[in-house]
Parts: C-alpha cells; structure tokens; sequence
C-alpha cells in the first residue's frame, strides 16, 4: 500500500481543477456487459460489476479480496446484500478475477479521499479515474484491513444498492407502475397496492441494460437486516470437511514438484554447483541454477527436498557476510546518534526545546525490537503451467491482479495470456502480496511442457522472507513537578506505512517526532499491522514508564492524558472494567494495560500474566475494541482474537537474527510459534460508537506485546524494553 500514501497528489488530480478532463474520457460507465463473459453464464445477469443474478434468484456477490481466513468472502457479501434487501439463505460470493476489469477502486477511493465530500454530477468521473489508477497499479490487494471500511463501505454496500434501484426501476417499467409505489424484501420487489410480487430475477435482464446509480439511497443502522449480525461463514464448511482448495492442494494432470533453494545472504548468486549425488537421485528429473536461486523438479515433492539438500553450492559474496544482528542495531544507534535531533520531520507541534528545558525533569529511555517472520502455516508455494504461449498460475495471492501483470512484464507476453487462478491462502499476513515466489514458478515451469508446483520448505520460508523490519526507538519526556509530560521527544529507526503509527493518541502540547534509517541489506515486507506493531509496543511502553515516574497506575495516567478523547476512554474503561482493573492478583501475577487506534479500530488490552515459571506465561487477555460498527460481530471478534495471538507469539518468541549476513532461525525449533496449550484466555467487547468503520484483521496486534511487556513490570519491577519478552529473566540474578 506504499505507493498510496501520497494520496493528496492523486486527490488533487481527481477532485481538483483536473476533474472535468478527467471526466470527459474515462467515466467508469456500466462495464457489466463487457465483463459479463468473465464470471456469468449465458442464462446469469451481471446488473453490475459486483452483482450477478442468477435465474434460480440467487444473488452472488462479486468479491475483489482474498480469503486467508479473515472472512471477507462473508462480510462483503452480507454489506453488499443487506443493501440489496436480499434473502441471505439465496446469497453466495465468487471471487473476482485476476482481470483490469475488476481492478479495487472502491478500495483506492476509499483511502485517498475518504470522507471527502463530492458534487454528484462528478461521481462517474471520480469513478473512472480511480478505476484507470487501480488497473495501472494491479490494485486488488488484500491488507491493511481494508475489505470492510474501504471496499465494503465503499464498493459492496453501493453495489447492492444500486442493483436494488435499477431491479426496481426495472419492475417499475415492467408493472407500467412508478417506483416510489414498490418496496423490496428478501430478493422480492412487491407493489402492496395490487398484490403483485416477482423475484429480483424475473427483471434482471432489463436491469442488467441500465446504468448503475452512482449515488444510491444507502441503509442507515436501524434500516440494517444483515449487517451487524454474526452470519455462518461461507468457507467454514469447506475448510472443515477438507474440500477447501489451498495452493497445496492444487493437483494437474502430469504435474511434477520443485524444491528451491535462495541464497543464504541477500543479493548472492552461484559461483559453483555440484550436484553430483542430487542428479542420481530417485525420480529427479532436472536441476537448474537461476543464479539467485537453485531449483530441483522431480516426480514427488519429497524426492526434489531431499535432492536440493545434497547440493553442494559455492555462492558469491556480497559484502554482508561480516554483518550481524549486533551490528545493524549498532547502526541505527549511529543513525540516531548521528541525526542528532535533526532527522526526517514526522510530528513537530509546540516547542519541545522550550518545554524540556522548563520542564521539572526530563526522562529518557530507548526500545528495540527485532526483524520477525512472517511464518504463514501454509509455506509458500505456486503451480505454474506455461503452453501455447500463455501461462497459467495457481497459487494463493495476497494481490492476484499485481502477480498476474508481473508475470506479465517478466515474460513479455500478453496480461490476457496469464491466467492467475487465486485459491485459499493458509495465512498470509502480509507476507503473499510480493510476487517473488510466483515469478520463481513461472521461471522453474518455462523449462517444461507440464506443470510444475513449487514448494518451499519451512527452512526456506524462514530464511527468505521479506521481514518485519528491526527497529530502535528513543524517546525523552520532559515532566512537570506531578510527572505529566510537558513535551514528548521521540527518534526513531525504519519509517514505513502508515504514515500514522508514530502518532500518539495522548494530548501533549509539545511534541517532536523524527525518524532516520540505517544501511543494511535485510529487505523488509508488510507484516500484520505493520508500523504499528512497532510503535505499539515503543510507545505504549514509554507511556508506562512515565506513569510510574508519575507515581500513577498505567489506566489512570492514560485516562489522565485522554481527557480530551471520549471514545479512547471508553474503550480504556470498558477493557480495565473487564479485567477488574485494581484488583488482587495472585503472587507471581501481573496486569498490563496498553491502547493503540489502529486503522480506524481503537483497541485496548489488559493482560494478566504469570512470571512464577521459567518463561512469563499469559493467563487471559481482556480486549475491548471500537470499530465504529461491526459488521459481522463473530468475525470481527475472531479477527481481533488471532490478531492477539499473532502479536503474542511474536512478542514473546519472535526474534530473526542474523549472522554472517545470513538469517540464522530455520523452523519452529527456533523460531517456535504459541502452541494451544500456551494460548490465554482471551475476552473481547465490541463497542459501536458509531464511528467511521474500521477494520479489524488488524487492530488486536498492536496493543499486546506492550500490554503484556507492562504486566511483566507490574509482576517483578523489571522493565522490558526489547522483544522477545520470554527473555526477559535473562541476565538477572
């Protein structure tokens, strides 16, 4: 999502003095006939790009989203048919193709402008201009949490309402009847004063002529008959009798199996191979050497794992393989030591000079945390198949549009001649919208008339990854005689996306926040929730160790600090009130509160923890998060319930080290995940404050490791100021 935050130059364009010449070329018009080829049969009706009916009146709502066990086939659904008034048990999904056609604009329109108000007569246009920068981008990614409060509110809910407008002009042309005379309910539209009624089908074929309102009537709260209510998901029962396709799953006719192998440290190629032993090897049938990477195709993909492991490589240096973990974190203290307070500006507000100089005392402390996998439980893997000039891929994709127009430009042929079939993606958490692993299939297959899946073990995985960056935080809080803070000087390493995380949520009138960046050649990726993992934990941190300087509990000091924000407080009481704030807790226990406002998601955690054993083990998780308005309220607490677990594993096990420039963590015996009988119990409250809609894949990551970090203190008087936090007792006596 890099590439969109420089929203104000592409808003600019569209909503400024540019948007009539936008308008007069590229209004997105009604492009359904055109697409209708792609995801209809001869007797269905696409009424719009998002809508098909079906002659039997089953509605199917086209989704632009990848299912990696988030739910979005359901939730885009339920918004789009709530809007459409339409019998749910009538109601199923597809997921839109890898096709320009279904390039996200909801999604980037949703992001840039958001709330922007827009004259009517420009709508169309805004459409088409943001439908041409989203088919330039490949734009039809899944993160950021972004189904439900940009293409659900932005694209499903429209959709479902315009269908339901031109279904009802529709009738109304064919009763010979006026429109405001007909009502709609569960797929049927009825006209009370004669008693007639029809099914959304029997007007289909004449809707699917008109085009699409652009500003349909949409439902208000209390006018909602699906959304926010918990509906059955779509992919439950799939997943659960074992029909559910995933990436791993894909079988073809005559398909073979590739096992990779990367280079040890980034940016190395082969200088030698001796494959003497692996080309003897039962059912090996070639070895290639791709400079970057060796691959070894064989009948059985066991066969290729077992063969590539008998390669003896000879790999070029690069210049890095001197560099270890110590290192790098040497060189962002040296960047930071360097910028000297004069980094990248992010926040400048008030004078912090001024106030830290004034100010009773001022108090300083800095944070790191390391590079982190992303360690989907489904490794990565792509089937490709290359015949008669085009190409087909298989595979479970994060941006099935993106891959599709990079295989595309890899190989020089038509983007209609690549054929990319998304599946089901075992986790994905960021790590599978970079195409490097499909284009290695393409790469492995063009030597071959069949197809080929490529496999990567979990050692590779692990040790090719494009991680969550290492990152150090100072930090220096100037505070009056009661230990407020009075200015908030903050200089960090690694700025990436949001531009927002780094913000805090606290009224302080003097704050200063920078960042710098330090050389290195880990490359880095999206991984779930991004800066904010990073930040969470800094900052929340920090706000701890300033309310002990203060003498104060963490809740009171934040709520102290959040006077000026009701729904930050609420959802700080509605967690501490969960976890009985205050109370006693055994000997050996700890309570941690922490707050992030995550992707339009405010969160806070408390956590309880128990420090009595070898390594802190976490007891319950109190969660209460406001979303604006949950759309699917079992999902939402689902997501927000993986999102703790995800950031426990990581806060309290993640930790990518590297030696000799090389990733040194290789499987779950060193890089171990939190095992079931490890994981706490966790209780979640939705608050509904009406709010703009958030997300929620994303939000329950941030708040845990810091929450978790200040119950450690709260248990044994130790501040934990770098992850991973199972280590913390090391080192003390």
């Amino acid at each position: 999502m890099g590439k969109w935050t420089r929203r104000g130059f592409i808003a600019a364009g569209l909503v400024g003095g540019g948007v009539l010449a936008v308008g007069v070329g590229i209004r997105e018009g009604h492009r359904a006939p055109k697409l209708a080829h792609l995801v209809a049969d001869e007797d269905e009706t696409l009424v719009n790009v998002w809508v098909k009916l079906s002659p039997d009146n089953t509605i199917t709502a086209i989704v632009p989203h990848s299912e990696m066990g988030q739910g979005v086939f359901t939730s885009m659904a339920q918004m789009l048919a709530d809007e459409m008034d339409a019998d749910w048990e009538k109601v199923t999904f597809e997921q839109a193709p890898a096709h320009e056609g279904y390039a996200n604009y909801p999604l980037g329109r949703e992001f840039i402008l958001g709330d922007t108000k827009v004259p009517g007569f420009v709508q169309d246009s805004l459409n088409g201009g943001f439908l041409r920068i989203a088919q330039s981008m490949g734009l039809q990614i899944t993160g950021g949490s972004t189904a439900v409060r940009f293409t659900g509110m932005g694209g499903m809910r429209i959709a479902g309402a315009a269908a339901r407008e031109m279904i009802v002009k529709a009738a109304a042309k064919e009763w010979d009847v006026k429109a405001s005379e007909l009502s709609t309910r569960k797929s049927m539209v009825l006209h009370e004063a004669s008693g007639r009624e029809a099914p959304y089908a029997e007007f289909a074929e004449r809707a699917g002529k008109m085009s699409p309102p652009t500003q349909p009537k949409l439902k208000t709260p209390e006018e909602f008959t699906l959304m926010g209510k918990s509906l059955p998901r779509f992919d439950i029962p799939s997943k659960t009798d074992g029909t559910a396709e995933f990436g791993i799953d894909v079988d073809l006719p005559g398909m073979k199996y590739a096992a990779v192998m990367g280079a040890p440290v980034l940016g190395a190629e082969t200088i030698s191979v001796d494959d003497t032993y692996a080309r003897d090897m039962p059912g090996v049938i070639k070895i290639l050497d791709k400079g970057a990477f060796l691959a070894v195709v064989a009948d059985g993909y066991w066969q290729a794992e077992n063969a590539i492991r008998q390669l003896d490589v000879t790999w070029s240096e690069t210049g890095a393989e001197n560099l270890d973990q110590a290192e790098i974190f040497a060189r962002m203290r040296s960047a930071i030591d360097d910028a000297d307070g004069k980094g990248e500006e992010d926040v400048a507000i008030g004078n912090v000079r001024r106030a830290s100089e004034s100010a009773a005392r001022v108090y300083e402390v800095e944070y790191s945390v390391p590079f982190l996998a992303h360690a989907a439980m489904e490794p990565l893997n792509a089937t490709a198949w290359l015949r008669d000039g085009k190409i087909d891929l298989w595979s479970g994709l994060q941006n099935p549009l993106a891959v599709r127009d990079e295989i595309a430009g890899a190989y020089d042929v038509k983007k209609h001649d690549v054929t990319v079939h998304n599946v089901l993606l075992g986790g994905g958490f960021g790590r599978r919208s970079n195409p490097d692993y499909p284009l290695m299939a393409v790469e492995i297959a063009k030597e071959f008339d069949h197809p080929v899946k490529m496999i990567w073990s979990r050692e590779q995985d692990t040790q090719q990854d494009w991680y969550r960056p290492a990152s150090v935080s100072r930090f220096k809080a100037g505070l009056d005689a009661n230990g407020m803070p009075v200015s908030w000087d903050n200089m960090f390493t690694e700025k990436h996306d949001p531009p927002e995380a780094s913000h805090i949520p606290y009224k302080i009138d003097n704050q200063l926040i920078q960042y710098t960046n330090a050389e290195h050649h880990i490359r880095f990726g999206p991984w779930r929730s991004v800066d904010h993992t990073q930040h969470g934990f800094f900052i929340e941190s920090f706000i701890d160790e300033l309310a002990d300087q203060a003498g104060m509990d963490g809740y009171a000091y934040r709520r102290k600090l959040l006077e000026h924000s009701p729904r930050y407080i609420a959802v700080l009481d509605a967690a501490a009130k969960a976890a009985d704030w205050g109370r006693e807790v055994p000997e050996g226990h700890g309570l941690g509160i922490a707050l992030v406002d995550s992707f339009g998601t405010a969160v806070a955690q408390v956590v309880e923890v128990d420090v009595a054993g070898p390594e802190p083990r976490v007891v319950h998780v109190w969660c209460a998060a406001d979303p604006g308005y949950a759309m699917n309220p079992d999902g939402f607490i689902a997501q927000i319930e993986s999102g703790i677990i995800y950031g426990l594993t990581a806060a309290l096990y993640g930790d990518i080290t590297i030696e000799g420039g090389a990733v040194v963590q290789s499987n779950f015996h060193d890089y171990p995940m939190l095992r079931i009988d490890e994981s706490p119990q966790i209780s979640v409250e939705i608050i509904n404050s009406g709010a703009k809609v958030g997300g929620g894949g994303e939000p329950g990551t941030p708040p845990i490791a810091p929450a978790l970090a200040n119950a450690v203190f709260a248990a044994t008087g130790v501040r934990v100021r770098s992850q991973p936090i199972a280590n913390f007792k090391e080192g003390l006596s």
